[in-house]
């Protein structure tokens, strides 16, 4: 029997750096369905198709191939075959991504898909509906949040570092508003699952909550 830990929460709470830590500790896979939702976000960009095209997108999901494989430990995701990691964290494809996954076939290819990863194997999984939705019968549930100005500070200075131009305000009121989209869309809204456990990491170091959450594995 494979164990499973989900990671729900909004944008910008740490969920992938603490799934992949929690991940690298325990030896488990970490299945990022963020960057696989991305990858999906990318692909209808580069097509020049509007997420509000709903036929359009319905159709087009169904010709795309998005992958994760493991290259020298690191995760990799492909779309198409290509090797999409550097391109999948703008936030001109994040907007696009909350924007298109709330179309049923775009959630159905890819749950499809993160599911038959997590029955195969030991996986951290981090998304907005993992503990919900996607493995309801997950070991460990995890919702893990922060305050909108603390997410956005976060993503500022990860961009900063990329040597990449951004402004604060926009930033937060890209989270804000993307939060509203995650909560509020008809399929599998962002919620907490009954049963998951409660992380705001507002003032919490990453140590902190990684340490929390292999206690809960205990």
């Amino acid at each position: 029997m494979s164990y499973n830990i989900a990671i729900d929460g909004p944008a910008g709470a740490g969920k992938s750096t603490v799934a992949k830590r929690v991940a690298k500790e325990k030896r488990f896979i970490y299945v990022d369905t963020g960057a696989m939702y991305r990858a999906m976000g990318l692909y209808f960009l580069r097509e020049g198709i509007r997420a509000e095209d709903m036929g359009q997108v319905s159709e087009k999901c169904k010709n795309v191939d998005i992958t994760i494989s493991y290259v020298d430990g690191e995760q990799v995701v492909f779309l198409n075959g290509e090797n999409v990691n550097g391109l999948i964290r703008t936030e001109e494809v994040g907007n696009m991504t909350s924007a298109c996954s709330v179309n049923p076939q775009v959630r159905k290819k890819l749950v499809e898909l993160q599911q038959r990863l997590a029955r195969d194997a030991d996986v951290v999984m981090d998304g907005r509906d993992i503990g919900t939705c996607v493995l309801p019968d997950a070991d460990v549930k995890i919702y893990l949040t922060a305050g909108s100005g603390v997410r956005a500070k976060r993503r500022y200075e990860e961009l900063q570092a990329k040597g990449m131009e951004c402004d604060l305000e926009q930033i937060e009121k890209d989270i804000i508003e993307r939060d509203s989209r995650d909560m509020n869309r008809e399929i599998s809204p962002l919620r907490q699952a009954e049963d998951a456990v409660f992380l705001d990491s507002s003032a919490m170091s990453i140590d902190e909550v990684v340490g929390k959450i292999l206690e809960l594995c205990q």
